[in-house]
């Protein structure tokens, strides 16, 4: 045996096991497999056969039902419109290989400290002004410590001030951490589940799926709102598709936002150079989504800026009822506000 240090990259095939990687001393070592996800229950398992049933309906089928489910649950020409700002950029210790925001990838975006206060003010200001009802804060943290959230809740107050919705995402939250949030007036705290069980490892391996489940526990017993959803277009497959939005439906109580997002590739990043999902495909999330989560809202996140305006509103018909409004997500582009107006217009759409 060599007496070096080894990194060893373990895998294990069962859905219910994650990729772990570990450094082992100068003796091969078997490492212990933590589990990924909960055991699939029986509602979960009809969820994902549901949802790939769904999948295979032809297209017209699809829309037609997801259509319909959404006129008896929404407005059908009523979309919310959300404004996303990053008061805290890059530096993030995390793997997430579609982020740019990872330290350990190069891909131009700078660090920045925390925005100060007035910052986040005025663009809260701002974005109620261009027709945004809801105003998100998102920080590149693996979670915040003590001294981070204290800021971030004087920034929650003083948005909540201003007549919007308030939503946070700081990434895991740690015990009593959702409760203070919601003493500072926040409405939603969002946390993805990014894909499936099964697919999460080739994405992360600095965190685990019972990690971002625990968060979620712990937002829904502080009594917030949950904003979760995911990313398509990672090299997942259907059936990883399926399984997403089959452990978001789980979920119980459902999510009252259910953000879909389209990988935006960013150069430096793992992920850069994955083969682009299908149009279709993106249609096909949306609708499934609406139709195993009739009562949440379905957003339309990153991603749009590569869409046509023919696919976004087919998304709409499909039943997608809010987007990110503005300029910019976090580090990547968003349609400018000038073009969601011209499309709201053309499609006769209604702020919500």
């Amino acid at each position: 045996m060599g007496q070096g240090r080894r990194k060893f990259d373990i895998s294990l095939k069962n859905k219910n096991y994650q990729r772990l990687r570990r450094s082992t001393g100068p003796m091969d070592t078997i490492v212990k497999l933590q589990p990924s996800a909960r055991t699939p229950a029986p509602q979960f398992v009809a969820l994902r056969a549901r949802a790939l049933a769904l999948y295979a309906l032809p297209f017209n089928d699809l829309l037609f039902q997801a259509h319909t489910v959404h006129r008896d649950n929404f407005g059908a020409n009523r979309v919310q419109r959300s404004t996303l700002l990053s008061v805290k950029t890059g530096g993030c210790p995390e793997d997430c290989g579609y982020c740019p925001q990872a330290a350990r990838y190069h891909t131009g975006v700078e660090n920045q400290a925390l925005l100060a206060l007035e910052e986040v003010v005025a663009a809260a200001r701002i974005a109620k002004d261009n027709g945004a009802s809801r105003f998100c804060m998102g920080a590149a943290w693996r979670g915040p410590k003590a001294r981070d959230l204290a800021p971030v809740l004087d920034m929650v107050r003083e948005v909540k001030a201003l007549g919007l919705e308030t939503c946070c995402t700081l990434g895991m939250l740690k015990d009593g951490q959702a409760e203070q949030l919601r003493d500072a007036g926040l409405d939603y705290y969002n946390h993805n589940l990014d894909t499936s069980p099964d697919f999460y490892a080739s994405i992360v391996s600095t965190r685990d799926y019972e990690d971002r489940l625990d968060t979620l526990e712990r937002v829904r017993g502080a009594g917030l709102k949950v904003c979760c959803g995911g990313i398509v277009g990672l090299g997942e497959t259907r059936e990883a598709r399926a399984e997403l939005l089959a452990q978001l439906a789980s979920l119980d109580p459902q999510p009252e936002s259910v953000p879909i997002n389209d990988l935006v590739q960013v150069e430096g990043t793992p992920l850069a150079g994955t083969e682009k999902l299908p149009w279709v495909e993106f249609v096909r999330t949306i609708a499934v989504a609406r139709i195993l989560m009739p009562a949440s809202m379905v957003r339309l996140s990153a991603g749009r800026s590569a869409m046509s305006d023919a696919v976004q509103a087919l998304c709409f018909f499909a039943g997608a009822n809010s987007i990110f409004y503005g300029d910019k997500l976090l580090t990547t582009g968003n349609p400018d506000v000038a073009r969601d107006d011209a499309l709201f217009a053309a499609l006769g759409l209604e702020s919500a």
